[in-house]
């Protein structure tokens, strides 16, 4: 299952989406000084990472629906 380079990808995508939440996450926890400064470019980098790791998710699943 994990032979196929694509599934790595977006497997790698997923993880990197949840690492930039939960470091927003942990920014709004703590609060302070890094969560003025960094707060709302996280968030934005979570949002573009998202849009990434959803469009290939999309492509992994056409493209072997044509399969």
């Amino acid at each position: 299952m994990f032979n196929d380079p694509l599934l790595v990808v977006v497997a790698i995508a997923v993880a990197v989406v949840a690492i930039i939440l939960l470091t927003g996450i942990g920014g709004f926890a703590k609060g302070g000084d890094f969560n003025r400064k960094h707060a709302n470019r996280i968030m934005r980098y979570r949002i573009y990472a998202q849009a990434v790791a959803v469009a290939l998710i999309l492509l992994f699943v056409w493209l072997r629906s044509k399969g």
